[in-house]
């Protein structure tokens, strides 16, 4: 697979909290960080996302939103 995204995070799938009609998906891409993605249902059926498979974090923004408390 190519994709032009530049910003591919290797991790492991750590849950999964699913809607009616999207998921919640949290990757942990290591060092205690977590990226969690809402995705269709069925993206994570047609990708097979289960908890403790391999996935990529693949961001790809024209912007970033900051918080603080």
């Amino acid at each position: 697979m190519k994709i032009s995204a530049r910003n591919q995070l290797r991790g492991k799938v750590i849950s999964i909290h699913t809607g009616a009609v999207n998921a919640i998906v949290g990757i942990d891409i290591g060092g205690g960080n977590i990226v969690s993605a809402t995705v269709s249902l069925a993206a994570v059926q047609d990708l097979g996302l289960e908890a403790g498979k391999d996935a990529y974090a693949i961001i790809k923004a024209t912007s970033v939103m900051v918080g603080i408390d």
